[in-house]
């Protein structure tokens, strides 16, 4: 029966992707055109449809992939304000959860992506309309070799960051940066039990080029009680509770700065996130306590 669920729940999110797809890309194209009314007429119908896509996507989890979100925190959000939220990172069900969670309490969440996901059939056409940044990753070893491309990540952020002060919108950065795998956690000597070190590159520029924009920093922890899920266990009904706790935090005026160029701010930001994470690492191990 888990796989039939499977099975007719990827045809749902298939049929469901392609079918919103057309209009959000027909948005995209005509965003093109440079006329500023139109631009941001575009945008905000693309959004709409893309609310309209993830509210599809939770119907199809309550029909053949149902489970328990266990959630606190959600009271002081608004649909109008302008959020930065953060999270660990686990599994690409995390993205579907949080999509769920958030739909219609906040604004549509974008997400930051690597430049390689543009070339995800539909999906990455679809991240282009709706605005989503990709990034480009530079290793130490391409930064000693061209030096040039230091400060590459912080041009794109800006970029993204003057199209997302026309209108409300939610910046999801998933801050350690990638999936969270034991061997990562081994391989990065991590301090966190539960986590993998913070990279505060990412949420420093976004807050460095527009923190003063930012009503709320939302601070999301995923739990999954059954341990960590792919998203065959997750679309075959497999996962059956989902903790997430959600923290809405002030944006500190000792956040915002030029992390870049003052090497006094980017010592005392990262230590800022490393405190963050220090509390999420409790919270994730208080979680895993009551599932024993």
């Amino acid at each position: 029966m888990s796989m039939i669920r499977c099975v007719f729940s990827f045809l749902f999110y298939t049929l469901n992707t392609l079918f919103w797809f057309v209009p959000i890309f027909i948005c995209g194209l005509i965003k093109l055109i440079p006329i500023k009314p139109l631009q941001k007429l575009m945008s905000w119908i693309a959004k709409q449809c893309a609310t309209m896509w993830v509210s599809c996507n939770s119907i199809n989890q309550n029909i053949f992939a149902s489970y328990n979100l266990n959630v606190t925190g959600l009271e002081q959000l608004k649909a109008k304000d302008w959020y930065l939220v953060i999270a660990n990172h686990q599994s690409w069900v995390d993205i579907v959860v949080m999509q769920r969670l958030f739909n219609r309490r906040i604004p549509f969440l974008n997400f930051f992506l690597k430049k390689e996901l543009i070339y995800v059939p539909f999906l990455g056409l679809a991240w282009w309309a709706l605005d989503f940044p990709f990034m480009t990753r530079t290793s130490k070893a391409q930064l000693k070799k061209n030096p040039k491309l230091r400060g590459k990540d912080l041009e794109t952020t800006r970029k993204a960051c003057e199209k997302f002060k026309e209108m409300p919108v939610s910046i999801v950065n998933f801050v350690e940066g990638t999936r969270f795998t034991e061997q990562k956690h081994s391989r990065q000597n991590s301090p966190f039990e539960h986590l993998l070190k913070p990279k505060a590159g990412g949420v420093a520029f976004v807050m460095q080029a527009m923190g003063e924009q930012i009503s709320k920093v939302v601070n999301v922890t995923i739990h999954y009680p059954g341990g960590i899920p792919s998203f065959v266990d997750f679309a075959s009904g497999r996962v059956k509770q989902v903790d997430v706790r959600v923290e809405v935090m002030e944006v500190s005026p000792n956040l915002i700065g030029d992390y870049t160029g003052d090497a006094e701010f980017r010592v005392n930001f990262q230590a800022e996130l490393n405190r963050i994470w220090e509390e999420k690492n409790q919270q994730l191990a208080e979680l895993e306590a009551k599932t024993q």
